[in-house]
């Protein structure tokens, strides 16, 4: 992937105490959205949409004590909540995502992955994760070697 170009100016000066570092900045986002494209196109190898993708990625990572909803799942992609319903709707006919009655309040139905849904979430997340270590900043990596492997 192309890095973008740096200038260093030899003798430079460092910033003023609360000056904005827009080359660090502009770095970050780069990395950001490098990566996002690059998870993109994972899930599209894996078969999925991006926001399939995300919507696995968030009912299977919410820490809740109980499942996530579809009100969970439009919050987690910032969506309506209708969008939500259609996405779900769409991931229950693949086969990646079930709907169950919450059995403390009836009127609540919470989602969990399938068999497959999982499968299909860990192979792009383990892709995910190589990439995120292999083109990490460095305060990126120490966050990533304390994170334990995927798996």
């Amino acid at each position: 992937m192309p890095q973008p170009k740096q200038r260093m100016a030899p003798g430079k000066a460092t910033k003023p105490s609360g000056a904005v570092d827009y080359e660090a900045l502009a770095r970050f986002r780069y990395q950001l959205r490098t990566f996002l494209a690059f998870s993109e196109q994972g899930a599209r190898q894996a078969g999925l949409t991006p926001q399939q993708h995300q919507a696995l990625l968030g009912i299977k990572g919410f820490v809740h004590p109980r499942p996530a909803t579809v009100g969970d799942v439009a919050r987690f992609l910032l969506v309506r909540h209708h969008s939500a319903v259609e996405l779900i709707n769409r991931m229950v006919k693949l086969g990646l995502i079930i709907r169950m009655t919450d059995p403390e309040d009836g009127r609540r139905v919470q989602l969990k992955l399938t068999r497959k849904g999982e499968q299909k979430l860990q192979a792009i997340s383990r892709k995910n994760i190589e990439e995120l270590r292999r083109a990490a900043s460095p305060a990126l990596r120490r966050l990533l070697k304390s994170s334990p492997e995927p798996g």
